[in-house]
């Protein structure tokens, strides 16, 4: 299974101290993950593969989005494993509370069966750092967890597909039942304008939205690793975003990518 892999900043502070022990990297803290799922067969099952892992702790687990929204509150773990529909608050609903609002820190992995569009849109939208389906094989599942949690985006080679056939899709859709024409030049430009993004920053939003990686950037732009840093530290305060994720989305929404 092929997975993009988008890199920012690390916020996950079981992730950041470690310690060289006869030239081995060992970590000082677990990785702490909260399973989300309504099937408990599923839960037992995350449960069991990852309690296998060495630098993964599984601290609770949660039947609906409700009370996974409350135990985030309570516990702030680093990962949660969310599945997206479950009932009384479904897992989008609930990764967008949580993210805003509970446990802004946290990232979230969407483990699903649904292999649609819209809810890939829907959950990256919603502050998700993650998508992966429920049949991805055990190894995959804890690589994935490592990946978000060292503050990485992390999708399936065919869920990105799938981000951007879904904005196509949603294009579509408000063009058919829009009089005004959805994203014209002029207002694609006045939205640009009010950002107030520079002509090289609009070039690493474009090559972000390809799913270039911060080396991949600088060496098709002809600078330095840092200087891609600075850009996209600019335009993650432009753009009100979190993440890559987020300045995906927001490429799409303004018709540069």
């Amino acid at each position: 299974m092929s997975n993009f892999i988008y890199q920012y900043p690390s916020l996950c502070s079981s992730c950041s101290s470690l310690n060289i022990e006869g030239g081995t990297i060992v970590s000082e803290q677990k990785i702490r993950v909260l399973i989300a799922d309504d099937q408990r067969l599923m839960r037992e099952g995350l449960r069991i593969i990852l309690e296998d892992v060495p630098d993964i702790e599984v601290i609770g687990e949660a039947e609906n989005g409700l009370m996974a929204t409350q135990m985030a509150e309570r516990h702030q773990p680093d990962v949660i494993l969310m599945d997206i529909r479950m009932p009384t608050v479904d897992g989008i609903e609930a990764t967008e509370r949580i993210r805003k609002q509970v446990s802004p820190l946290s990232r979230i992995l969407l483990l699903t069966t649904f292999d649609t569009p819209e809810l890939v849109v829907e959950g990256m939208r919603a502050g998700a750092s993650g998508y992966l389906l429920k049949d991805c094989s055990a190894e995959e599942l804890s690589s994935a967890v490592r990946t978000v949690a060292r503050g990485q985006v992390l999708l399936q080679a065919s869920s990105a597909a799938q981000l951007l056939a879904g904005f196509q899709a949603q294009a579509q859709t408000q063009s058919a039942t829009s009089p005004v024409p959805v994203n014209t030049p002029s207002m694609v430009s006045s939205e640009v304008e009010k950002l107030g993004l520079t002509a090289r920053e609009l070039d690493v939003v474009r090559l972000i939205a390809q799913g270039q990686s911060n080396a991949e950037i600088a060496s098709q732009l002809y600078v330095s690793d840092a200087t891609v840093k600075t850009h996209i530290n600019h335009i993650f305060s432009k753009l009100g975003a979190r993440d890559r994720a987020q300045v995906i989305v927001k490429a799409r929404q303004l018709g540069l990518a």
